[in-house]
């Protein structure tokens, strides 16, 4: 708990006890201290809308699972209780906060744990407007709403993202039916996508 060691003035039997001059600077310091710690809160909204991790990272940002298995915990530890475990890999996740080697995250359903870095990839992948269970989502040939559809993605169909621009993802896609598997790739509205945010480009 912070000690408020601000200066104040003393009084005795109606006299003013002046502080020295070494006294003086020190108070002073306190004053300066005690306005920074006011002022911080303020400055608290611009740090999480652009936060950077312990990693130098920025938070949030989207990542992915590398591999399956992965055990979520409660805290940013082993020594944690199992939350849950995801059973496939290469889902997208959002990191939220970070610890040391340890990673808080958040998934499609707003679930939040924590994983080991070493379980995440900075690979993007995404999900195809999952807020819709009936959306029906064109994949083009280029990255204009007017280009050719070269297939129709449903609602929570995964996706690689390989780039954005801010309006337009080129996206990959690969098909399992009963004649094979068919990899397609073109470009998706980036408003389409779970994983990456608004206006975002890389």
């Amino acid at each position: 708990m912070y000690k408020n060691t601000a200066p104040v003035w003393l009084f005795s039997t109606g006299l003013l006890v002046r502080f020295s001059q070494r006294v003086a600077r020190s108070a002073r310091l306190a004053v300066f201290s005690l306005l920074a710690l006011m002022l911080a809160p303020l400055q608290i909204p611009a740090l999480a809308q652009n936060g950077e991790g312990a990693s130098g990272l920025p938070l949030p940002r989207f990542v992915s699972l590398t591999s399956a298995p992965i055990n979520v915990r409660v805290g940013p530890g082993t020594r944690y209780e199992l939350a849950w475990v995801y059973v496939k890999s290469r889902l997208p996740v959002e990191i939220i906060q970070e610890f040391d080697t340890w990673r808080k995250i958040r998934d499609l359903d707003g679930q939040e744990g924590w994983v080991h870095q070493n379980l995440l990839s900075g690979r993007r992948m995404g999900y195809i407007a999952p807020w819709d269970e009936t959306a029906k989502v064109a994949l083009r040939a280029r990255d204009n709403s007017q280009a050719r559809v070269r297939a129709w993605l449903s609602s929570k169909f995964l996706v690689r993202i390989e780039k954005c621009d801010g309006r337009f993802c080129l996206v990959s896609a690969r098909n399992s039916s009963g004649e094979g598997r068919a990899t397609y790739s073109g470009y998706v509205a980036q408003f389409e996508i779970w994983g990456v945010y608004p206006g975002e480009e890389f």
